[in-house]
């Protein structure tokens, strides 16, 4: 990401205001939906962002971040992991198979399983590194050709491949089509979580988190409201 200068980049009062402005947005969503306070997490959408806004945010007590793509991930976060150990880094972008290693070896949460070579290419990575994988599975609820997620009638067997190799399933995860209101897509994604016994909704971005609260969200991935609009290309994975 270039920003055209200083003022670019977002102080980090203004970070923090916006982190406090959102986490009363979640609370108010939260209570209106007859639903505890703390019932939702805020994954801050760090890419692209640069690193005065990761430490404003960081100095904020946000501690929950989302990344797009691995290799800028790595950059941005394997240094700060010594220092932060209540860091949490969750993909929320597509994941080439061939990437699934060094996935593993940095992020806590992979919530973009969408396919079953993913499946066991992070199952692998896993196994060599001794660490447990953490799923979700990402769902195409708009059955868009473009967008990365495996389709609703797709969702069983999926979770089922991916618990038989050794993946550790712990929720659903979708981005509904821009041009039609999320509701119904929540809706869709929480009975699917419901039918497979899954806890973790990850759903929501800085459009529509609210109404991704009152359709039971766990997660919401928020960005732009955090850290002001982002210059250059958006993929279609995150905030």
């Amino acid at each position: 990401m270039t920003f055209s200068s200083p003022e670019a980049v977002p102080s980090s009062s203004a970070v923090a205001a916006r982190l406090e402005s959102v986490r009363r947005r979640i609370v108010a969503a939260c209570r209106a939906s007859g639903r505890a306070a703390g019932a939702v997490t805020l994954i801050a959408v760090s890419k692209t962002q640069p690193p005065e806004a990761i430490e404003a945010a960081l100095a904020a007590g946000q501690h929950v971040f989302g990344e797009n793509r691995v290799q800028e991930a790595q950059g941005r976060w394997t240094g700060r992991r010594d220092r932060l150990p209540d860091l949490e880094l969750r993909l929320i972008g597509p994941l080439q198979s061939n990437k699934a290693a060094d996935a593993v070896a940095l992020f806590d949460v992979i919530e973009t399983l969408d396919r079953p070579k993913l499946a066991d290419a992070l199952a692998a990575a896993g196994a060599r590194a001794g660490k447990p994988v953490r799923v979700l599975i990402q769902v195409n609820t708009g059955a868009e050709p473009q967008k990365a997620g495996v389709p609703p009638a797709g969702v069983a067997a999926l979770i089922d491949h991916a618990r038989s190799a050794g993946l550790m399933v712990e929720g659903l995860m979708c981005i509904p089509p821009a041009e039609e209101a999320p509701g119904p897509h929540f809706a869709l994604l929480r009975k699917l979580a419901r039918r497979h016994g899954l806890g973790t909704l990850s759903m929501g971005m800085s459009g529509d988190f609210e109404t991704a609260v009152r359709f039971g969200a766990t997660h919401v991935r928020v960005g732009s409201s955090l850290f002001g609009e982002r210059k250059g290309p958006e993929t279609p994975s995150s905030d």
